[in-house]
């Protein structure tokens, strides 16, 4: 079965569900190879906001640096869900983190496309906009 693009085929839900727990542990393990293992070398990733870290990420090495870089800010992820859908997967995380007073609490979706066994796109939507334009600013990280 072959979705309306020919050159894409369906995945079932388990090699959607094993794409999904190969991107959380290499996020858990600081594992980059095996996270661009599962990334389209072309894959982007889009994030709200006005942070250092918002916009496109384009590519697998910009989306591994960019998790480098949250991880850099002390974001902690706390997993709570990954969704199943027809062309993808969703993670629905807890993301927290604290830096002195400034606490960062906020709900986040990321919605990942998936096409010929490799993610795609990534598209987060979070509970708390202004909370990351506070949070990521320049001059904390390297």
């Amino acid at each position: 079965m072959k979705t309306s693009n020919e050159n894409n085929i369906l995945l079932s839900d388990e090699q959607k569900l094993a794409i999904a727990n190969t991107f959380v542990a290499a996020l858990k393990n600081n594992d980059w190879e095996n996270m661009c293992s599962v990334l389209s070398p072309d894959a982007t990733w889009t994030l709200p906001g006005i942070s250092l870290l918002s916009g496109l990420a384009s590519g697998a090495e910009a989306i591994v640096k960019r998790v480098q870089n949250l991880k850099q800010f002390g974001v902690n992820f706390n997993l709570k869900h990954i969704l199943i859908g027809l062309n993808g997967f969703t993670l629905a995380l807890h993301n927290t983190a604290q830096r002195e007073e400034l606490i960062l609490d906020e709900e986040v979706a990321i919605v990942f496309e998936v096409m010929n066994e490799k993610i795609v796109s990534m598209a987060t939507y979070l509970s708390d906009v202004a909370g990351i334009n506070r949070f990521f600013i320049p001059g904390i990280i390297d």
